[in-house]
């Protein structure tokens, strides 16, 4: 491996642990609290992704907190005291105030390790939109390229990381203020099913609606087809809420309209799960813009 540089991301990139282990990236973890627990993080309880999503059905409602500054020193010191700079690739500033503890942490650091270097890119992204950037990232780094280098390769990228999502629970956007309780209700008994995407600021924002399942899967790809600029090598990104024949149907409308690809599944966790619910579908991918 060429790499010059420590990669760091949080966990809200919903990338597997073997991901994490494979490629040699620092996992900043992120956690939640449910039915008076708290998981993941730094010291909280392990909970399995299926067991998650099985009590979100059951009706409990988790919480979420964002990584502190002292944290993300915990973390990050180690790596800098070792000799080794760093670049952290943070969860959307437009979703959660994760990315202002990073800079905090790296202004501080920044004083103890002065030789080092840290920065810090606000992907502007969540789940696997994070994902899909932190591989790029990981690809430009492995070529030998420079931590500034690679650290402008992403500011430059991150607005052409297209996130499109459906849910199947408009309960869960009513909680978020993504939609009014009347438009839940009613939504809920007409079967309607929104489309959303992250806009350019890192905002999750509703841009549609179709009527019933298949047709909001259908509108993800239609989405794609419409704003998609991918090479031959370039991934396709799917997270998932646990609804695994929804993923298939997609993956087949994406063989249907893009042929052969490299596709890269996995359930969304538990952190973005807690927003966005049990059967939450997405797809990522390059694109002209967001």
């Amino acid at each position: 491996m060429m790499r010059k540089f420590v990669i760091a991301t949080d966990t809200a990139s919903d990338l597997p642990e073997q991901y994490y282990t494979e490629h040699d990236i620092v996992a900043i973890r992120l956690g939640f609290n449910m039915d008076g627990v708290l998981y993941e993080g730094e010291d909280g309880a392990h909970m399995d992704v299926k067991e998650f999503y099985a009590k979100l059905r059951e009706g409990s409602m988790p919480t979420t907190f964002q990584v502190s500054p002292e944290q993300t020193k915990r973390t990050l010191a180690p790596i800098l005291a070792s000799g080794h700079d760093i670049l952290v690739v943070a969860f959307s500033s437009g979703l959660s105030g994760t990315y202002n503890s990073y800079l905090v942490a790296a202004r501080d650091l920044a004083k103890e390790y002065p030789d080092r270097k840290i920065l810090v890119t606000d992907s502007l992204c969540a789940s696997l939109g994070e994902g899909l950037l932190v591989d790029y990232v990981v690809k430009k780094a492995d070529t030998g390229a420079e931590l500034e280098e690679v650290f402008n390769y992403a500011e430059a990228l991150k607005q052409h990381i297209c996130h499109y999502f459906t849910v199947d629970n408009l309960f869960h956007l009513k909680r978020g203020g993504r939609v009014s309780a009347t438009t839940a209700v009613i939504g809920t008994m007409l079967k309607i099913k929104p489309v959303l995407h992250v806009d350019h600021e890192g905002h999750l924002i509703p841009i549609g609606k179709a009527m019933g399942r298949k047709k909001s899967i259908s509108a993800l790809v239609d989405h794609m087809k419409e704003l998609q600029i991918l090479d031959y090598d370039d991934p396709i990104f799917i997270s998932h809420g646990d609804c695994e024949e929804d993923v298939e149907y997609l993956v087949s409308l994406l063989k249907t309209s893009f042929g052969e690809r490299k596709l890269f599944i996995n359930q969304i966790g538990s952190v973005i799960g807690t927003h966005s619910g049990a059967g939450t579908l997405a797809v990522f991918f390059r694109g002209k813009r967001r």
